[in-house]
């Protein structure tokens, strides 16, 4: 029976010397949330993930999981005592045992007809029914993925926690085990925390994203909320390109060079005197008489879309973001205006 009140860990601080890889820490995973840790190399996301599964101690803080506390000051309760599944980047697979006895062997009964039973079912939902036989070395690796993903499962777990598990699939494969993987742990209510250094990957899985630097979280929140209102400049270019552009303030109007901005005021935090503005937020044209002209040095083509790199007289680089099925622009000058 999965527990209603999910993950909790408050104030959590954890130190390897003199450095604190995780600084005061506080965040909640509901059940059935997926909730994605988002930071660069040594920001300590997979060292919360091991202080959650209890392969480390924290020095300070809570770390509780449903209604019960099983991490703080005076107790810790070993990982095979938690209700934790973790799926590691190398699945970690055994390679002499085939994917059923595999998933069996998370199991504490694996013996019993119930246990078998159980672990036939979650394999069958993670669409590996006819691949119980199989050995590790025949899977693809989005197959050696869900067998690791059924074994943390087994266990019928309170939390999941995965450690950039798609990281090593090719793009397509990628896509499709990432989500068969969210829609089986949203369906079990399971609290997920994915850790990732790919914004791409948690604005696609997440249901809220932590961001994480220097051991901190320094915003949480919804991923397209964190991408149109990020709370500093580090947060808001680590989600994709961002125009700064300049501004005069007119009658409480904010005027731009390409155009009066009408949408929410987002200002630079390092230049107050700036506006950051997504490149989907400006549009790009024919060149327009009286109006400032820039020359398209560079196209970058994004699949769906393309980036149009342009630049003035001495200006820094504008991107503009377009439909890759609109009209290509052949034409050397253009101008640029907000949406």
């Amino acid at each position: 029976m999965i527990s209603q009140m999910g993950l909790e860990i408050q104030n959590i601080t954890h130190r390897f010397g003199r450095l604190e890889a995780v600084q005061d820490v506080t965040l909640s995973v509901a059940p059935g949330e997926i909730h994605c840790l988002l930071g660069p190399s040594g920001s300590g996301k997979s060292t919360l993930l091991r202080i959650i599964s209890g392969l480390l101690r924290q020095h300070q803080g809570t770390v509780s999981i449903g209604e019960s506390v099983v991490s703080d000051a005076s107790k810790h309760q070993l990982p095979e005592h938690r209700q934790v599944g973790f799926v590691f980047q190398d699945y970690a697979l055994f390679p002499h045992l085939n994917a059923l006895r595999n998933v069996l062997f998370g199991m504490s009964a694996r013996r019993s007809q119930v246990s078998q039973e159980r672990a036939r079912q979650v394999l069958a939902d993670v669409g590996l029914g006819k691949h119980l036989e199989s050995m590790p070395h025949t899977l693809s690796g989005g197959e050696q993925q869900r067998v690791a993903l059924a074994r943390a499962m087994v266990r019928t777990p309170n939390v999941m926690l995965l450690d950039e598990p798609f990281s090593g699939l090719d793009v397509q494969l990628r896509q499709d085990v990432r989500e068969t993987t969210l829609r089986v742990l949203r369906a079990s209510k399971i609290s997920t925390v994915m850790v990732t250094h790919d914004p791409a990957e948690a604005m696609s899985c997440a249901d809220r994203v932590s961001v994480m630097y220097g051991g901190q979280i320094v915003q949480t929140d919804q991923p397209q909320s964190i991408y149109r209102d990020p709370v500093d400049d580090r947060i808001a270019r680590s989600f994709g390109l961002v125009n700064l552009v300049s501004f005069e303030e007119r009658d409480g109007r904010c005027v731009t060079p390409f155009g009066e901005w009408t949408g929410e005021t987002r200002r630079s935090f390092k230049q107050q005197d700036c506006l950051f503005v997504r490149p989907e937020e400006l549009f790009i044209g024919p060149p327009v008489d009286g109006e400032p002209q820039y020359d398209v040095v560079r196209m970058i083509p994004e699949a769906a879309t393309v980036i149009y790199e342009v630049r003035g007289n001495g200006t820094p680089a504008i991107y503009v973001r377009s439909l890759a099925t609109e009209p290509r622009i052949e034409f050397k000058r253009v101008s640029v205006r907000l949406r």
